[in-house]
C-alpha cells in the first residue's frame, strides 16, 4: 500500500473502530443515539415552534419536520392529507371581562375572583349563564364493586356537584383513575340530573402548582368538531382553588382544614348540600380550528398479522405562548413532549433499515394532547371508522431523561399481558420494572394512552423510574415543581443523553417484540379495562 493510499484510508480505520467499539459498548450506543434524538429536540422545542399549540403555525411546522422524517425513514403515509391526518377543533376562549363567578349565600352575592378562586374550563354545552345550588360529595365516586358510593342519599337534580378530583387509597389504582377521569364522572353526575362540575386537584397530590396551573385559563380551550361530546349536557365546569375551600363551606357546619385532613389520611369523606348557590356569566368566543396529528405506518411483513397494528404514540403539542410581559413566554416543551416524538422518529428510522416486524407498526404523533388527548381521540375514532385492527398502544410521554434508565416505570402493568413483554425487555438490558408508585396522581388516563384504553386496546405507557428517597427522586420532584408546565422546560436544562438513548432502545424493542407475538395482546381478567 503507497502512502497516500494508507493515509486515505486512516478514516475508514477509524471509522469501522468506532463502529465496533460502539456495538461492544452499550453505553456509547445510547449516547450516540441520545445525541441524536436531542438533535430532533432542539428542532421541536425551538422558539421558532412558538411552544406548537395545537391549531397554530408553529405547531404546523413541527408536524410538517415530523413527516418528513417519517417519509425520510421509508414509512408510508397513514394520514388523510399523506402523514398528516386532519384534526378539526372548536377553540373556546373566555373573556374575563364580561364573565363573572360569585356564591350567593342568604341572598348576598359574594363575588370569586379569577385566577385567585378559580376559573372556567370550557367543556361541554355551557351556557351563558347558570345559577344552581352546589352539593359537596367528597371524591364523587360511584363504584358499589368497591364498596363506594359518594352519592348515597343526596339529589343531585339541578346542582353543580363539587369534589375532589382524586381517589381514596382503597380503589385501584387504574379503576381509581379510570373512574375518576372527567368523562366518567359526567356520565354518573349528568345520570343524576347534575348541570355542572366544580374541581378542586387534591392539594396533597397535585403535580401543578394552582398559581401555574390556572393561567391556562385564558388560553383558547379546545374541543374536537365531528367527534362524540363527552360531556353532552354540562352548561358550566369551574376549577377552583383548594386553598379556598372554607369559602365554599360557609353557612355549614364543616371546616375545610377537617376536611382536607380526612383527605390527606384517606378516611372518608362526608356528603352534603353545600349553604350556597353558584352563580356563573360565561361570555364565550367561539372559533373553529385545525390542527394535525402525523402518522406513518412500517408494514408488517406476516401477510395474516399485517392488518394488526401496533401504534406507537407521542403527542407532538405543548402549551404554545403564553400572554403577559414576561421576558420569556414560550412553553417550549422540550421534554413535555419533544423528547417522546424524537423517540418515535429515531424508532422509525431504525427499523426502516431491516426487515419489518409482523404485525404492522403505526408511528403517531398527536396532536392537543395538553387540550384534553383530543388528537388521539380523533386517530381512534377515525381508525375505527375505517376498520383498522389496533392491538396495541405503546405511549412516550415526560419519560424524563434527567437522570440514568437504571428503572422503568410501567403505567397499565397490572392491566394486561404487555407486562410480560415489558418485563422480558427490560430485563435484557439491566432494567428494573416498576409499577406506578403514585397511583393516585391518575398518570395512567392523563395522556395519550387513555384514548386507546377507552377503545379496548391494551395499552402501555412508560418513564424512566427513581427509587424513592433516592438523589434521582429529588431531582424528579425538583422538575417537577419547577419546569412541568413551565417555560423552563427547554433546551437549557440539563439532560442525561444516555438515558434518551437508553429509553429509545427500549421501546424500540418492545414495539418489536409486541409485533412478532403469536397471539395478540389481551386485557387480564381481573382488569378493569377488560370490561369496558
Amino acid at each position: 500500500m503507497n502512502i497516500r493510499a494508507f493515509k486515505l484510508s486512516l478514516p475508514i480505520v477509524a471509522a469501522m473502530i468506532t463502529t465496533v467499539a460502539i456495538a461492544a459498548d452499550p453505553d456509547a450506543r445510547a449516547r450516540r443515539v441520545g445525541e441524536r434524538c436531542w438533535q430532533d429536540v432542539r428542532v421541536l422545542a425551538d422558539d421558532v415552534t412558538e411552544g406548537r399549540r395545537a391549531g397554530s403555525a408553529g405547531h404546523r411546522r413541527a408536524a410538517q419536520f415530523v413527516a418528513d422524517e417519517f417519509r425520510k425513514a421509508g414509512l408510508k403515509p397513514g394520514g388523510d392529507k399523506g402523514y398528516l391526518q386532519t384534526v378539526q377543533l372548536e377553540a373556546r376562549l373566555i373573556d374575563e371581562e364580561k364573565s363573572s363567578l360569585a356564591l350567593v349565600l342568604n341572598g348576598e352575592r359574594r363575588p370569586l375572583q379569577f385566577g385567585e378562586d378559580g376559573g372556567f374550563s370550557l367543556r361541554g354545552n355551557f351556557v351563558r349563564e347558570v345559577d344552581a345550588p352546589l352539593v359537596f360529595v367528597g371524591h364523587g365516586l360511584k363504584l358499589p364493586q368497591y364498596g363506594i358510593d359518594d352519592l348515597a342519599g343526596l339529589d343531585l337534580k339541578g346542582k353543580i356537584v363539587v369534589a375532589f378530583g382524586s381517589a381514596p387509597d382503597s380503589v385501584p389504582g387504574a379503576a381509581g383513575a379510570h373512574f375518576g377521569s372527567a368523562a366518567e364522572r359526567w356520565k354518573v353526575y349528568r345520570e343524576a340530573g347534575a348541570v355542572g362540575t366544580l374541581m378542586m386537584s387534591n392539594p396533597h397530590t397535585v403535580d401543578i402548582p394552582w398559581e401555574r396551573a390556572v393561567r391556562q385559563r385564558l388560553e383558547p380551550f379546545m374541543v374536537l368538531r365531528g367527534v362524540d361530546d363527552q360531556f353532552v349536557g354540562q352548561m358550566v365546569q369551574v376549577m377552583f382553588n383548594p386553598a379556598h375551600f372554607a369559602k365554599l363551606l360557609e353557612g355549614t357546619p364543616h371546616k375545610a382544614e377537617d376536611l382536607l385532613t380526612l383527605l390527606k389520611e384517606g378516611k372518608p369523606l362526608p356528603h352534603f348540600d353545600l349553604a350556597a348557590r353558584l352563580h356563573a356569566v360565561q361570555d364565550v368566543q367561539v372559533t373553529a380550528a385545525v390542527s394535525e396529528n402525523v402518522v406513518g405506518v412500517l408494514p408488517g411483513s406476516d401477510p395474516v398479522l399485517r392488518d394488526e397494528l401496533v401504534v406507537l404514540s407521542a403527542h407532538i403539542d405543548h402549551l404554545g405562548v403564553r400572554g403577559g410581559e414576561e421576558a420569556d413566554r414560550i412553553f417550549n416543551g422540550a421534554l413535555d413532549n419533544a423528547a417522546g416524538v424524537a423517540v418515535l422518529m429515531q424508532i422509525a428510522r431504525d427499523l426502516g433499515k431491516g426487515k419489518a416486524p409482523r404485525r404492522s407498526i403505526v408511528f403517531a404523533a398527536v396532536t392537543a394532547e395538553e387540550m384534553g388527548l383530543l388528537g388521539s381521540r380523533a386517530y381512534v375514532a377515525q381508525a375505527k371508522a375505517a376498520g383498522q385492527r389496533i392491538v396495541a398502544n405503546l405511549n412516550s410521554d415526560m419519560f424524563l431523561p434527567i437522570y440514568p434508565l437504571k428503572h422503568l416505570v410501567v403505567f397499565g402493568l397490572e392491566e394486561s399481558d404487555l407486562a410480560d413483554d415489558a418485563r422480558a425487555v427490560a430485563a435484557k438490558l439491566g432494567v428494573e420494572v416498576q409499577a406506578d408508585p403514585q397511583p393516585q396522581r391518575n398518570r395512567f388516563i392523563r395522556s395519550d394512552q387513555y384514548s386507546f384504553v377507552r377503545a379496548g386496546v391494551p395499552s402501555l405507557a412508560t418513564k424512566i423510574g427513581v427509587v424513592p428517597g433516592s438523589p434521582e427522586a429529588e431531582i424528579e420532584r425538583k422538575w417537577q415543581a419547577q419546569r412541568y408546565h413551565g417555560v423552563s422546560d427547554d433546551l437549557s436544562q440539563p439532560v442525561d443523553i444516555g438515558a434518551l438513548g437508553g429509553y429509545q432502545e427500549l421501546v424500540k424493542r418492545l414495539a418489536v417484540r409486541i409485533a412478532n407475538r403469536a397471539e395478540k395482546p389481551r386485557w387480564f381478567d381481573t382488569s378493569v379495562f377488560s370490561k369496558l
